[in-house]
């Protein structure tokens, strides 16, 4: 066990190394890797070039005119169909069944209730003691008199065919086997065990050590194209995007702030201004032609006739009822 102590003047022997293959696998390794990683760099940074368009054609292509091709077929084809199968071929259905109930349905069960179960029962005895007599009483004698004797027979003698079709298939079976046996599974067994097994453990190896190859050449490329990607992306920040962003913020925008303080803005309260006074002359304006066009009309006709003023308090009790005298029926001479 390895928790025992192991003795103090032996030395401890170098681990085995398990893997058969060691030899092959260490000369394949690095010539296939050399080769696939300079096979798989530019078709990886290739393929995330594909990515990035692909995403871009996704989000900015392909998904409006996805959603916009789902709308239309909603439109031209779903709501219809919808339609039609809601208020066509529904009520039609509908209306189908219901004939067919009342013409076909109705009928029938009207027909088994009142004349075919009656006519069933009257014919049932007569029927049975026919049926008893002329089939069941026969068959059962031709079955216990004619066919179990003749079944035996055959029977017994199929039991003898099958022990002589045994014995034969038997012996005929051995020979085929060892025929078989020496002639091919032994060389088959030899040429897999001689041949074909290290072979096989031969390529198993070659094979793994590319796919190995492979997968480390496929995350290399993936690491350069990215560090390409960074690059460019720091390219494009430093000599596009950072002197656009110093330009707009260093002189645009100062530029911007003076043309509104000493142009903009100046003109702007002129236009107030002059709006302000045009909309006072104007006011004016309107005023004297009021008042001029007053003037004129008191000079042609006169001073407008004021209209009287009448009294609209509602007259008392008894003034409604004396109809404004001082005096009634009762106290008149």
């Amino acid at each position: 066990m390895e928790l025992e102590k192991r003795p103090e003047g032996r030395p401890q022997e170098p681990p085995r190394r398990s893997d058969p293959e060691g030899c092959v696998a260490a000369v394949v390794r690095v010539p296939v890797r050399i080769v696939a990683l300079v096979l798989v760099v530019p078709v990886r940074m290739a393929w995330d070039v594909l990515v990035v368009a692909g995403r871009f054609l996704r989000d900015t292509v392909f998904r409006p005119a996805g959603r916009a091709l789902a709308w239309l077929g909603r439109l031209l084809f779903v709501w219809p169909l919808v339609g039609i199968w809601r208020y066509a071929v529904v009520p039609l259905g509908k209306g189908v069944a219901f004939l067919g109930r009342v013409l076909l349905v109705v009928p029938a069960v009207w027909l088994y209730r009142r004349v075919l179960t009656p006519a069933g029962r009257g014919l049932y005895a007569a029927l049975a003691w026919l049926g008893r007599y002329l089939v069941v009483v026969p068959a059962a004698w031709l079955y216990a008199w004619l066919l179990t004797p003749v079944g035996h027979a055959l029977a017994w003698c199929g039991r003898g065919l099958a022990w002589c079709l045994g014995l034969i298939a038997t012996g005929v079976g051995a020979v085929l086997y060892w025929t078989t046996r020496v002639l091919v599974v032994l060389p088959a067994l030899a040429l897999w065990r001689w041949v074909l097994s290290p072979v096989g453990r031969v390529l198993a190896v070659i094979g793994r050590e590319v796919v190995d190859a492979l997968g480390h050449a496929w995350r290399i490329a993936g690491y350069v194209s990215r560090a390409f990607g960074r690059f460019l992306g720091t390219l494009w920040r430093w000599t596009v995007a950072e002197p656009a962003r110093w330009a707009y913020r260093s002189v645009l925008t100062p530029v911007g702030h003076a043309v509104r303080d000493t142009v903009l803005r100046p003109v702007a309260d002129a236009g107030r201004a002059a709006g302000r006074v045009t909309r006072q002359a104007l006011a004016a304006a309107r005023l004297t032609v009021r008042q001029t066009r007053a003037d004129v009309r008191r000079a042609l006709f006169g001073e407008p006739v004021k209209p009287r003023p009448v009294g609209r308090r509602e007259p008392s009790v008894a003034e409604a009822r004396t109809l404004g005298s001082s005096t009634t029926a009762l106290t008149k001479d």
